[in-house]
């Protein structure tokens, strides 16, 4: 059986650190309260989150690239298989156990060679009603021997490749003289000695007495004269020479043209390749080995990931494929953005500095402990995301929940604070593209794309020397992913001021937003340090005048 995915807790892409500290808190919350969830995340880790991960001892979320639905969520672990050098007789026992209509066919353990369906074998029978020749087949006694359930009575080379025909004795010792050809194998029933005789003179494979029938001493003795095997079967004579026909391999009725696909393959991209062939099923393989099954049934209703999002929810700021997801819950404290689900979910929302104020919260309600190193990233996150406090959508609340994570993580918050943001405001060895993108959240303006990212330092004046190579990569990111406008933020802490850099159209905008002048592609801020209450409110008002006029 596949085994169930996990909920996965997961923030926003290009997280910062109040999206990965929600998502491990928020993660650690439910595991609590007896619920299977994974911390996610849906970009790289920067400086400053890493700094709080480090410093309280805690690895970093699974990175998640995308939740499209892949080969993985309908795959069944594959228990049953087949060597290539397996009969038909095994292919048929195991497919009425299982009641498989499909089964990979291996070489060396596990590496596809083929595949073999129910539909082959059927084939195989109507194709072979009458008596199985062995020409070119590389079938030995010992393969016959295998399937008749036999005993040897006179022995020889089991392992001599069989090269004739499959041979019924029946009727006059003149009609056995004129069918029976050298290297054949011939089944009796009639153990009378001339018939017998008749068969060994035609220097046959081998000799299948059927019926467990008794042989004449004289008959064994000629048999080893001409040294050629006798075998005897408990089977009739009709039943046996069937069974000998299931001696093939299965490799000689495989399909050795199959189409595979690997876990990772989008079922968006294998959907075209299943409608062309019309199997019914098909092999999954990783580093050549078969690992899976998939059914083309389950093709029409895969598994939906499930998704509880923290510090977002607009679509545009989810990881790849969340249209294809199933949102669970919401934990929040921005706008509204519009993302729709298909049936009632949690949310909470709050007008607070940090998602991770409203987790805690969360943890009180439930009565759940907060262990020291959760609290220690909860901390970490309301500090980041209210700049020390000193942000405007800091809130008396969001001092009052630090302040109890302080005293259960054991820091002192103003010396720790420090210590965190200048880890996040050391850019020496970012290059320009890294800050253009760093905490990058894509917004819709009205009826234009826009993109606003945001980095903190603690003296922006370096920064600010690298202006027109940061705006070249700004209109890099604009011309290459489509969007109308690209701001960057170079927020200086100490001066709480806000250096905003712009490109694209219409400037008008900016200038409506802000009320300055947008000649340039810079505008100084002062006490601007929050996008979300100082700059996306203000350019969305400033776009639907743009838009009224």
């Amino acid at each position: 059986m596949r085994e169930k995915k996990p909920i996965y807790v997961i923030g926003h892409r290009n997280p910062d650190t109040d999206s990965i500290c929600a998502a491990i808190s928020y993660a650690n919350l439910k595991k609590s309260l007896g619920e299977e969830v994974v911390a996610a995340r849906a970009g790289k880790v920067n400086k400053e989150t890493q700094f709080a991960l480090n410093y309280f001892g805690t690895d970093s979320p699974q990175l998640l690239v995308d939740v499209y639905p892949r080969v993985s969520d309908i795959m069944e672990q594959c228990h049953t298989m087949l060597g290539e050098h397996d009969n038909l007789r095994k292919l048929g026992k195991v497919m009425r156990e299982t009641g498989l209509k499909s089964i990979p066919v291996v070489r060396n353990e596990r590496d596809l060679a083929g595949i073999v369906t129910v539909s082959d074998l059927a084939k195989r029978y109507f194709d072979d009603l009458g008596m199985q020749s062995f020409s070119n087949t590389k079938i030995t006694v010992r393969d016959i021997l295998s399937v008749i359930d036999g005993d040897v009575i006179v022995d020889g080379d089991e392992d001599k490749l069989v090269n004739g025909d499959v041979r019924i004795a029946a009727g006059s010792l003149r009609m056995i003289e004129s069918i029976i050809q050298k290297n054949d194998v011939v089944l009796v029933g009639d153990r009378v000695s001339p018939t017998l005789r008749a068969c060994l003179e035609r220097e046959i494979a081998c000799l299948i007495v059927t019926g467990n029938g008794h042989i004449p001493t004289e008959i064994i003795e000629e048999a080893q004269n001409h040294k050629t095997m006798i075998l005897v079967t408990p089977y009739d004579t009709y039943t046996g020479a069937r069974l000998i026909n299931q001696c093939v391999p299965v490799s000689r009725i495989m399909q050795k043209d199959v189409a595979s696909f690997k876990p990772t393959d989008m079922l968006s991209d294998i959907k075209g390749i299943m409608e062309k062939k019309k199997f019914r099923s098909y092999p999954v393989v990783e580093n050549s080995k078969v690992v899976g099954m998939i059914s083309s049934d389950k093709l029409m209703v895969p598994e939906r990931t499930r998704l509880i999002l923290v510090d977002h929810n607009e679509r545009t700021q989810a990881v790849e494929g969340i249209e294809e997801a199933r949102i669970l819950e919401i934990i929040d404290h921005h706008r509204l953005g519009g993302l729709q689900t298909g049936e009632p979910i949690f949310t909470r929302q709050d007008r607070v500095g940090c998602t991770n104020t409203i987790v805690a919260d969360l943890y009180f309600q439930h009565n759940v402990a907060i262990p020291p190193k959760i609290a220690g990233l909860m901390l970490s996150a309301i500090i980041s995301d209210t700049v020390l406090f000193k942000s405007p959508t800091c809130t008396s609340h969001d001092r009052e929940i630090a302040d109890s994570l302080a005293r259960i993580a054991g820091v002192e918050i103003n010396t720790y604070g420090m210590e965190l943001l200048k880890a996040g405001s050391d850019v020496g060895n970012m290059s320009a593209m890294e800050i253009v993108k760093n905490d990058m959240k894509e917004f819709q303006i009205g009826d234009r794309k826009v993109i606003v990212s945001q980095t903190s330092v603690m003296d922006s004046s370096d920064v600010l020397k690298r202006k027109d190579e940061l705006l070249e990569n700004m209109r890099e990111v604009c011309s290459r992913e489509k969007y109308d406008m690209c701001l960057v933020m170079i927020t200086d802490i100490l001066e709480e001021a806000t250096s905003l850099l712009f490109v694209g159209e219409p400037k008008t905008l900016i200038g409506e937003a802000f009320k300055k002048t947008a000649a340039d592609n810079i505008l100084y801020l002062p006490g601007v340090m929050s996008r979300k209450k100082q700059i996306i409110p203000q350019l969305t008002e400033a776009a639907k005048k743009y838009t009224a006029n």
